[in-house]
């Protein structure tokens, strides 16, 4: 973790404790979890009690106090995807990766998760990798999505 790259983000927002939100999601960008260093680091410099930090950051599931991998994996599993094969989609997953939802291999390379839904049901099922949304999938082409991320 740097720490200077962590004091970049809080100073960016001036200390203001209002501005708690936006740097955890910053750290969270910058390092693909929330560090227990860096959490000391923002409740110091945002006079924030650790508490808080701790509940804000265990409350919303953009935050990640473990580690995750440069590659995170959400696949829907909502209704509309579920009937249309997402289960297939993860056990290709799972059998490519190794990994069964909420892991993250031991080299922080990939991160597999499941949601109930992504908000794209006609492109179902889909997978969403770093952000980028991949639809209307078999379970051969989402192993060559992943391919892409080798």
């Amino acid at each position: 973790m740097d720490t200077q790259a962590i004091a970049r983000i809080i100073d960016k927002y001036h200390g203001e404790p209002s501005s708690l939100i936006q740097v955890l999601l910053e750290i969270q960008a910058d390092c693909h979890w929330l560090p227990g260093e860096a959490l000391e680091l923002v409740a110091e410099r945002l006079r924030v009690p650790m508490s808080r930090i701790r509940h804000i950051a265990t409350f919303y599931k953009a935050f990640s106090l473990v580690p995750k991998g440069r590659h995170e994996v959400h696949v829907c599993m909502g209704t509309a995807c579920h009937v249309r094969g997402a289960p297939r989609i993860l056990e290709r997953l799972t059998d490519l990766t190794g990994l069964q939802p909420g892991e993250t291999d031991l080299e922080l390379k990939v991160t597999l998760e499941t949601v109930n839904c992504l908000g794209c049901c006609a492109l179902g099922p889909v997978m969403v990798v770093n952000g980028k949304t991949h639809g209307k999938l078999s379970p051969a082409a989402a192993a060559d999505v992943m391919k892409t991320y080798e």
